[in-house]
């Protein structure tokens, strides 16, 4: 776990993880991770809403559980019938109850404001591509401030130069979605490993698995799997295994599981950079925004230990 150590401050820590099998789709391959849960921590679908579009760049997200700490995860956007659709430049703390208003959202398709109810809602996290403009634009108010980033990567896929996020989350939904039928959830699995091609792209840990069950699409589908559709590799044959009977076989299948094991891996960067600023706290949580020269992000530690990343490549 040494690998994963670089990915983080060197004054938090990610204690206890294991990695599992690299599992690949395309251009898309993900590494599970299985470690100790952090109880109480309320999921992002089931327990946090977009209560309301204030205005634009002006947003309320309300955490309805009656108890537990709700973690806002790091550039969580809602599409949604009637409002704007936007997304946050930060990740945020909420307590039980507690409605919290966004001033410094981003704006991803002009519409019209007002109140949602929850059937009218889904979220997405906002594509790699976009994530290290968007936490360099938190606390910065400005609703269209994303729009330029957005049109360049509209017009890098053959999309019209518009900074409306839409013409990728929702008119290419079908083709992202499939990522999440390609690559399979572990059982228990509570955070990933992200690469585009061969380079690293993103290491996402949430609290338990089922907050990071609640993730699994907007990460896999939009966050990695719009970079993952644009870098689609042509289909090639995969060479047949050398095999006469069954043990052989086996032995062939295993080597050849360690062997993409350890090119994975090798494509981990090796940073030393990295320095960490908390923004703000809840009880014993920290969060803290996370950057260095190759990687920026934010994670949630409690007493030091990681309970929550989403850390990526930055260029």
């Amino acid at each position: 776990m040494t690998r994963l150590d670089n990915l983080v401050p060197a004054t938090l820590r990610l204690p206890g993880y294991v990695l599992g099998l690299p599992q690949t789709a395309g251009a898309l391959t993900m590494v599970p991770i299985h470690g100790p849960g952090r109880p109480g921590i309320v999921p992002p679908r089931s327990g946090l809403k977009l209560k309301r579009v204030v205005g634009y760049g002006d947003v309320e997200l309300h955490n309805g559980a009656d108890t537990g700490v709700a973690i806002v995860p790091l550039h969580i956007g809602y599409i949604q019938d009637g409002a704007q659709n936007h997304a946050l430049c930060s990740a945020a703390l909420l307590a039980a109850g507690q409605t919290r208003r966004f001033t410094d959202a981003c704006c991803v398709q002009a519409a019209q404001g007002g109140y949602l109810e929850g059937r009218d809602q889904w979220f997405f996290v906002l594509p790699w591509e976009l994530r290290a403009r968007a936490l360099e634009l938190r606390g910065h108010e400005g609703y269209s401030k994303l729009w330029p980033d957005i049109s360049a990567v509209n017009r890098r896929y053959g999309l019209p130069q518009r900074g409306h996020l839409e013409q990728i989350l929702t008119r290419k939904r079908a083709v992202l979605t499939q990522f999440r039928s390609r690559l399979e959830l572990m059982p228990g699995q509570l955070g990933a490993l992200f690469f585009v091609g061969d380079r690293f792209a993103g290491l996402e840990v949430a609290p338990d698995p089922r907050f990071f069950a609640e993730m699994w699409m907007p990460l896999v589908c939009f966050a990695y799997g719009v970079a993952a559709w644009h870098a689609e590799p042509d289909r090639a044959d995969a060479e047949p295994f050398e095999a006469t009977d069954l043990d052989t076989l086996r032995t062939a299948l295993e080597r050849a599981r360690a062997d993409r094991e350890r090119e994975v891996l090798s494509w981990l960067p090796d940073t030393t950079d990295l320095r960490a600023v908390e923004e703000e706290r809840y009880l014993d949580l920290r969060l803290h925004t996370v950057t260095g020269t190759a990687l920026a992000g934010q994670v949630v530690s409690e007493q030091d230990r990681i309970v929550y990343a989403s850390v990526f490549a930055a260029n």
